[in-house]
């Protein structure tokens, strides 16, 4: 069986690199912050590589879920990172959201190494990375995705090959571009009911049945009511997303007005301390600019 490596233990790599484990695959991880990789041995057995080097070296299989680029560039291609220590005909699958340029960049350094890449960005957030339920959009080789397939099905509901690399990226721009949109209307939406006097549970129970339906609604109308955003998916990360988005717009000619404008809204949030709060916070900034 191969061997597995993973690399980024927050809290979408740990339960992802988790469900592998509990797959039956031998999986090795690496963590910055040492104790969570301990901690996470301890709950899934596996094994902990001190380094990137040493996972590197030992892997068929790496895996990345880290936080932006310059992450990425400095594990794969940095002093005593991946590149410098695999073996040949080794498979990096990369989960981080980043630029489609970085991932095209790294591609083609693999392919002159005999290295396989794809990037692989998820959705579904941290309860679909809890339940294994991920939707994982793929740009790279076909012959790539079907080699690693099944290990990645250990965490995901749906996985996609949407082109050459750099195309799983721009399609999670796509996601990211639609989610902010949904959030500010259904913030609104809830905001103008509360306003009209109605049962905004009522309401809820009656829209939800209609065309207005989304995941948004389903799973965080209720903590919007409550104000309660310790949870999910942080503004700061979104943010982080969407500079990648509006960057790739600019790029390609897609203009992005609302994207931008609710680029602006989380601006504001991260101003009132929420950076870490989630994305529907967009309804606390709408009752505190009353």
């Amino acid at each position: 069986m191969k061997k597995i490596g993973f690399i980024g233990l927050g809290v979408m790599g740990y339960p992802m690199a988790g469900h592998i484990q509990l797959s039956g695959y031998e999986v090795s991880v690496f963590n910055r912050t040492e104790k969570k990789a301990i901690d996470w041995q301890a709950e899934f057995s596996g094994n902990v590589s001190q380094t990137v080097a040493e996972l590197s070296e030992d892997s068929d299989y790496i895996f990345l879920c880290v936080g932006n680029d310059e992450d990425v560039r400095s594990l794969v291609l940095g002093e005593g990172g991946i590149l410098e220590n695999v073996k040949k005909n080794t498979l990096i699958i990369d989960h981080t959201t980043t630029s489609s340029k970085l991932s095209i960049e790294i591609s083609n350094l693999c392919q002159s190494k005999n290295v396989g890449y794809i990037d692989a960005p998820v959705s579904g957030g941290e309860v679909g990375a809890k339940e294994g339920k991920l939707t994982v959009m793929c740009g790279g080789d076909k012959n790539d995705l079907e080699k690693i397939y099944e290990v990645i099905n250990c965490y995901s509901k749906f996985i996609k090959l949407m082109g050459p690399s750099g195309s799983g990226q721009l399609t999670k721009m796509v996601n990211q571009i639609t989610i902010t949109g949904l959030i500010q209307s259904l913030s609104e939406a809830i905001y103008f009911s509360e306003k009209a006097g109605l049962d905004t549970d009522q309401v809820i129970d009656v829209i939800s049945k209609g065309a207005a339906q989304s995941w948004q609604m389903e799973n965080r109308w209720k903590t919007m009511l409550a104000g309660k955003y310790d949870h999910g998916f942080a503004v700061d990360l979104m943010r982080k997303d969407l500079k990648i988005a509006i960057e790739e717009g600019s790029l390609n000619g897609a203009s992005l007005e609302l994207t931008k404008q609710i680029d602006k809204f989380y601006e504001e949030i991260q101003s009132l301390g929420g950076g870490r709060w989630d994305t529907s916070s967009l309804l606390e900034r709408l009752k505190r600019n009353e």
